[in-house]
């Protein structure tokens, strides 16, 4: 997916009403303001309680789910091969939040977990470089995991 698309996804977003930060190796690029690599997919954290209306949407869209491993996460591709990875989150309201995981585990997202970043040139909400910092544990690194550690670390101590 390139940046464009991305925007132009969040854009549908935001007309519809829909809550949705960018997740993963997208967020870390919206972070540092610029594409750092390739992305295969957007991971996006969405609010549980609008599942049932995002999913609609990209089916809209065109967008077919094509993993379904809801509550946990659903991964859902167009027909030119973009692909959008959910991630529910049930928000508290002290604006913390919980995604199921895999086998009952839980996944939390911290009230200051939520910011904004940068894509194409374009304000985007995202995670914050603390909550990814926290996300990228308790399981072998990818060498993008480690390429994009080495750039949150400095944006999470404010550098």
């Amino acid at each position: 997916m390139q940046g464009e698309q991305v925007t132009a996804l969040l854009a549908e977003f935001r007309a519809a009403g829909l809550r949705a930060w960018v997740a993963g190796g997208w967020a870390v690029d919206a972070l540092v303001g610029r594409v750092t690599r390739p992305h295969g997919d957007l991971d996006l954290a969405v609010d549980a309680a609008q599942q049932a209306d995002v999913l609609a949407l990209l089916g809209r869209l065109g967008f077919a789910t094509t993993v379904d491993w809801l509550p946990v996460r659903a991964e859902l591709t167009a027909p030119d091969g973009r692909r959008v990875d959910l991630h529910p989150v049930a928000f508290r309201p002290d604006g913390s939040g919980v995604q199921a995981g895999l086998d009952g585990a839980e996944l939390r997202y911290a009230a200051d977990g939520f910011t904004t970043g940068t894509v194409d040139g374009r304000p985007v909400p995202c995670l914050s470089a603390a909550q990814q910092l926290r996300f990228r544990t308790g399981y072998p690194l990818r060498d993008v995991d480690h390429h994009d550690l080495a750039l949150l670390r400095p944006i999470a101590l404010g550098g």
